[in-house]
């Protein structure tokens, strides 16, 4: 179960710095849109590494006697974000290129894999007990 945090933790905090470095203009080879103000993506990139840095206060509480996300709230974020993508990927016309796209795809899958591991593991977890 801590490893599943860990992994979880380390793509938060990724996803987190990169979303908020798209106003520096370092992503523009994702081929992302470009938007008018770039507030709310810092405000969700701000909000995803603070997830990421809530699993990480989570997996050393006993360390530092602090609680922090576990794994019942990493699983809800990482399925309502990951569907929630994948409505926008599979129904939705986001106007974006082929390289934007597979980005997203690729995203897509890591946050709905990490999801369903996390589930996975948690119920198979629970049966055993």
């Amino acid at each position: 179960m801590k490893n599943l945090l860990v992994l979880d933790a380390l793509v938060n905090l990724l996803l987190g710095i990169l979303i908020l470095l798209l106003p520096l203009g370092r992503l523009n080879f994702l081929g992302l849109p470009e938007v008018d103000t770039y507030f709310y993506s810092s405000i969700l990139g701000a909000v995803i590494f603070g997830i990421g840095l809530a699993l990480m206060l989570e997996i050393y509480s006993n360390k530092w006697r602090v609680r922090g996300l576990g794994i019942a709230g990493a699983i809800a974020i990482n399925l309502c974000g990951g569907t929630a993508l994948l409505v926008w990927l599979l129904f939705l016309d986001m106007n974006i290129d082929v390289v934007a796209k597979v980005v997203l795809w690729i995203l897509c899958v890591i946050v709905l894999g990490v999801g369903v591991i996390e589930l996975k593991s948690v119920t198979s977890a629970r049966s055993k007990s």
